[in-house]
């Protein structure tokens, strides 16, 4: 029995600490790849019941994967917020997704971005940050992360 007991403990060891699945959409779409931390939600999202939108949030920078993109904090566009990612994708919006169903203030998210949000993006954006020069990132791909 005890011979048995040591293998098991160790197979759920390695479950519990294996890192989450790779996401090929992540590592393909866009220039830039980071972990970043959502430090503010501007407000309530609109309703998109008129017409659909990119809405600009602030984050932090915690890790650059791939591309460049500057330490500190970025602004970032999410299409249709409201929308959880993997149903957020539309005939207007081209492809975005992910696995994030919701955005909460302090959360941690890996994305694919592009940039600028004006040249893959022509609808409407809700930027509350206008006064703040610096690129505007587009959200192409979101999946939660660990903290």
């Amino acid at each position: 029995m005890r011979a048995l007991v040591a293998p098991m403990c160790l197979a759920l060891a390695a479950c519990a600490t294996a890192p989450a699945p790779a996401d090929p959409e992540l590592s393909s779409l866009g220039k830039h790849e980071v972990t970043a931390e959502l430090v503010e939600i501007p407000g309530p999202f609109p309703a998109n019941d008129l017409y659909n939108y990119a809405f600009v949030f602030k984050y932090r920078v915690r890790q650059v994967h791939r591309g460049s993109v500057p330490a500190g904090e970025i602004l970032v566009g999410h299409y249709n917020p409201r929308k959880a990612r993997a149903a957020a994708a539309d005939e207007e919006s081209g492809k975005i997704g992910g696995r994030l169903e919701q955005f909460r203030a302090g959360d941690v998210h890996r994305m694919a971005l592009e940039e600028p949000l004006d040249h893959h993006w022509i609808g409407g954006i809700i930027d509350k940050y206008f006064e703040q020069k610096g690129t505007r990132y587009w959200a192409v791909w979101t999946n939660p992360a660990s903290r």
